[in-house]
């Protein structure tokens, strides 16, 4: 057989030929002439192909060709490499196996903290450690501090939190503020995402905000132990509008230092959902704007009542007992507590109380609760003791019982200054008991600060007077009555009672409000 060009090899059986190829071809390769390929031996028939390729690249050429030719050796040996990985000096995984390796890993940190009952469930797409060792660090040092596997299975994604890089630079930078390491457990388990902070980004400077509003730097560690969330708020959100809306009611500038350090919580709030519908409802209420305003300097807690599941409920419950629509201001701002109570079954059981003991009806009940409305929280034993005390005096139940619901207050007197007091009444001043049920609030005077004083002005000028005109007034008053020709009847009998101007009056250097009134509509 006659063909244009080969090269061949000879080997037992069969005669190889094939075609060449053009030196000069650069990647791709072009066939120049065919080639036949006759197989002889017991084989009837065989046809193929096969190209010898060359190229060259910088000069340099490169040859693939059949096996034992020596120009193809360099080839043959790339090729066996590439064939065979395991021949190589270098092995690089594909991704495949990278993958493979990445999920088998994981698989035995899930079955780590299987075994010691945590859930792993929710941590799939979180980064975590390629081996169960480094995992069992972490769960060590959460153990350290007190948190339990229940704690962890509440907050799983914390296992995500480097012990170097995350955990000890916020616990240390919190140690450094002042939190005490004995609260560390309970920081943890309400706030746990502390954990993933950045003490540069995220912490210090929601600690730099508080101090500017005027917390002390020794009462910022109780701040944050008392609202660990705090630290996850950010500057521009919720913590400045609230702050600003109080400063806009009438709350001092100077006092909200104190406020947020009693009740961090107002931070949280937002404004237009729990803060000004509940300033709002007090002002329906009868109560002014500035009252309400001295009412959260004094109790900030009060603005973490529920409105619609305690404060509302608990206003009807007190007019369902007796209590005047007109007086509920002056209860309310004499007890705000009382809005914030389970309040229901607390006036079930003290109306029973007071029935069972000195026969109050529920109207009378309800004029007790008016005057102090603090009656709902006594104790059955102090209000026992109380009522024995005045019966020893000899009064009767009748007696008692319409004392009580002119001046409650004397159910939560100290029984040694009452004694006093009742002793120089009898002894000294030589009263008949009536003037006492009367005006039982004789016992709530200071004996030495001003029934004694006064009673020795009047004893020298011979001066007639029920106590009520004695007592009922301010040292600047009774000094005016003292000019009297004719002791005023109306001032005798005028009973003390809460005064609502007392919650309004100006304070001294007091910084103006920038806040502007008509901003509130952005709260709604």
């Amino acid at each position: 057989m006659t063909v244009r060009s080969y090269a061949g090899i000879t080997k037992p059986g069969f005669w190889l030929v094939h075609s060449e190829l053009p030196v000069l071809t650069l990647l791709k390769p072009k066939l120049t002439s065919l080639s036949i390929l006759k197989v002889l031996g017991d084989h009837k028939r065989g046809i193929g192909l096969i190209t010898k390729c060359q190229y060259s690249v910088a000069d340099r050429t490169f040859a693939s060709g059949s096996v034992g030719s020596s120009k193809s050796k360099p080839d043959a040996v790339r090729l066996g490499r590439k064939q065979g990985g395991s021949s190589s000096l270098y092995s690089r995984p594909s991704l495949s196996e990278m993958r493979n390796e990445k999920a088998a890993n994981r698989a035995r940190v899930y079955e780590f903290l299987r075994g010691i009952g945590i859930v792993p469930d929710e941590l799939d797409g979180l980064e975590l450690p390629v081996t169960a060792e480094v995992m069992r660090e972490r769960v060590d040092f959460l153990h350290t501090l007190g948190l339990t596997i229940e704690d962890i299975n509440n907050y799983p994604l914390v296992l995500g939190c480097s012990v170097k890089k995350n955990m000890i630079p916020v616990l240390d930078y919190l140690g450094k503020l002042g939190v005490r390491k004995s609260t560390f457990t309970e920081f943890l388990r309400r706030y746990p995402q502390v954990l993933h902070a950045s003490v540069v980004v995220d912490l210090a400077p929601v600690v730099k905000y508080l101090q500017g509003m005027d917390i002390k730097p020794t009462d910022i560690p109780r701040v944050l132990e008392r609202y660990p969330e705090v630290l996850g708020f950010k500057l521009e959100g919720t913590m400045s509008t609230s702050v600003a809306y109080l400063v806009g009611i009438g709350v001092a500038r100077r006092e909200i230092g104190g406020v947020l350090t009693r009740y961090p919580e107002i931070l949280g709030m937002r404004v237009g959902r729990v803060i000004k519908p509940f300033v709002e409802y007090l002002e329906s209420l009868g109560i002014p704007r500035l009252a309400v305003a001295r009412l959260i300097e004094k109790r900030p807690h009060i603005l973490g009542f529920g409105l619609k599941e305690r404060v509302k409920p608990n206003v009807e419950f007190l007019l369902e007992f007796h209590v005047r629509k007109t007086l509920l201001p002056s209860v309310v701002a004499q007890y705000p507590e009382i809005i914030g109570l389970d309040l229901k079954p607390k006036l079930l059981s003290q109306q029973s109380l007071f029935n069972s003991i000195i026969d109050i009806g529920p109207e009378d009940f309800g004029r007790v609760v008016e005057k102090m409305p603090q009656v709902i929280s006594l104790s059955k034993a102090p209000v026992i003791k109380h009522v024995d005390f005045l019966k020893n005096c000899g009064f009767s139940l009748q007696q008692v019982r319409k004392m009580v619901v002119g001046c409650p207050q004397l159910l939560a007197l100290n029984l040694d200054i009452m004694k006093l007091n009742f002793d120089y009444f009898q002894m000294v001043m030589k009263r008949p008991l009536d003037d006492l049920v009367i005006f039982p609030a004789f016992f709530t005077y200071g004996l030495e600060s001003t029934i004694k004083p006064r009673h020795r002005i009047i004893a020298k000028k011979g001066l007639k007077c029920s106590l009520a005109w004695l007592l009922n007034c301010s040292d600047n008053k009774f000094e005016e009555r003292l000019s009297y020709d004719t002791i005023d009847m109306e001032e005798m009998e005028t009973e003390p009672s809460f005064d609502m101007n007392t919650l309004m009056e100006p304070r001294s250097s007091e910084s103006a409000s920038d806040y502007d009134e008509d901003s509130d509509d952005d709260y709604v």
